[in-house]
């Protein structure tokens, strides 16, 4: 999903960095809050910051030229802290492997952002406030973290067929798509597996967090 450095046409580079950063100075406002509110949040910030570090760094490749699928491990964060939270960490996490692991860049990182850290999450977010409390903890993270997941890589694919739409931009979304879905139903399916185990252990250690939720 990480789209790769100088992949993106510079106009394109640039409005996706004017879209993320609105969201990402929100969150950046509202981790300082809760941080103030509560010292324990951020253990939990840093938890759910790591959780997404790890998973977005196992790389498959992806026949999609530019690009590359992996998990992205943001449903945790989006669970406990909602989706603007989580578009700051995953910004973080996101410039870190673009410095360190030359994983996606520093001119796509708008793009990989409002994928990986804002649509996904928010999808996920939707998805699990419709759940809560109609279903089992551990079943409503492991659907938030595909469905946060999945919707990752269909704005990635969008965010593609703008940038090379060929002879027609549906046709362009509708095969990268295809071609990541190949590689991520199933890498979403076992990240959601990962997701309810963690949100199961944090649950252990403090249950009023996960049930109550921090901001979500």
């Amino acid at each position: 999903m990480h789209i790769m450095e100088g992949f993106l046409p510079p106009v394109w580079a640039v409005f996706w960095y004017a879209v993320s950063l609105v969201f990402v100075v929100y969150g950046a406002l509202k981790s300082k809050r809760l941080i103030e509110e509560n010292p324990k949040n951020k253990a939990l910030l840093a938890v759910a910051g790591g959780f997404i570090f790890v998973l977005s760094s196992l790389k498959i490749p992806s026949p999609v030229t530019g690009s590359c699928s992996h998990p992205t491990g943001t449903g945790i964060s989006t669970m406990l802290f909602g989706p603007a939270v989580t578009a700051f960490l995953s910004a973080i996490v996101l410039l870190y492997q673009a410095l360190l692991l030359a994983h996606g860049g520093l001119t796509t990182l708008g793009a990989n952002t409002a994928s990986m850290g804002i649509v996904g999450p928010f999808a996920g977010w939707l998805v699990y406030r419709a759940l809560k409390d109609r279903v089992s903890l551990k079943v409503n993270a492991f659907i938030t973290a595909v469905v946060a997941d999945w919707f990752t890589y269909v704005v990635t694919s969008l965010q593609l067929a703008l940038a090379f739409p060929g002879t027609s931009m549906i046709n362009s979304a509708l095969t990268f798509m295809g071609i990541f879905a190949l590689t991520q139903i199933p890498v979403a399916i076992v990240e959601g597996i990962f997701s309810a185990l963690l949100i199961g252990y944090i649950a252990q250690i403090d249950r009023d967090v996960v049930k109550e939720g921090v901001v979500a």
